[in-house]
């Protein structure tokens, strides 16, 4: 069963769909809908559990975030959007496509990859999953999550990037994010669906992103018919944060061709 998602969105024009990180909020897009407001209307959904969103209840799949995305492209009247997604994003976007692929008309792919986990993956995501919902809690996350999503670039020059996504984290349910922790666990390969979609692509990946490396979006350049690569050099894993003007200046490109 679908949950509502909550979501914020602002500006007018083309519907550009974004994704939030694990285990974040649709509140990490905020420079997103300030910097492309202009060209486009972006609208950025609570995942459930996360945000304002409910959890539901179910067991933990990606597919099912999927469907609650499409119930909320209902409720919003909207036929075909650009779809996009951060890393955990990323992977909801190939779910959404996977299901719903006549309503995808771009995707925009950033710190992401198409494989599954490996088992050693799957073992790690169990582990925090166990974690978090322990006495631990929320703090699971910050020894084995959060040390990997900044590059060096953001780790020495910009303290107030590394403070916001230190707040987000710590608003996250627990529950929330051990149920979003077993569902990217058992996500199956993607790199089918990429291959078999024909609707232009942005792939965009920090070049000092340790999680989802610029091979995985070389990989996802490759078999995508119709992908371009733009390597942000000054970002981690959490690209959209760390350079939110990089970022946005090539997604507005984006959208721009698309007409």
């Amino acid at each position: 069963m679908t949950v509502e998602l909550h979501h914020t969105e602002a500006g007018q024009g083309v519907p550009l769909v974004l994704l939030h990180a694990f285990p974040l909020s649709s509140a990490m897009w905020a420079a997103q809908r300030e910097g492309l407001a202009d060209v486009c209307r972006v609208i950025t959904p609570d995942q459930r559990g996360l945000g304002a969103s409910p959890l539901g209840s179910g067991p933990p799949s990606l597919d099912a975030v999927a469907h609650d995305v499409a119930a909320l492209l209902d409720r919003l009247r909207l036929d075909r959007v650009i779809l996009g997604g951060l890393s955990m994003g990323g992977y909801v976007t190939m779910a959404f496509l996977r299901r719903y692929p006549d309503r995808v008309a771009g995707l925009v792919l950033a710190d992401t990859r198409a494989g599954a986990d490996p088992p050693e993956g799957v073992l790690r995501r169990e582990r925090l999953a166990e974690r978090v919902t322990g006495d631990e809690g929320i703090d699971a996350v910050f020894t084995e999550v959060v040390p990997n999503l900044f590059g060096p670039s953001t780790l020495e020059g910009r303290p107030e990037v590394v403070r916001r996504v230190h707040d987000l984290v710590r608003a996250a349910e627990p529950a929330a994010v051990a149920w979003a922790s077993r569902a990217m666990a058992v996500r199956p390969d993607s790199a089918g669906v990429l291959a078999a979609t024909d609707v232009p692509a942005l792939v965009l990946v920090g070049e000092e992103d340790r999680l989802t490396p610029v091979a995985d979006a070389e990989a996802m350049v490759q078999v995508l018919p119709r992908a371009r690569l733009v390597r942000l050099p000054a970002a981690g894993h959490l690209s959209a944060i760390e350079d939110p003007e990089a970022f946005n200046a090539a997604v507005r490109e984006f959208v721009a061709d698309l007409g």
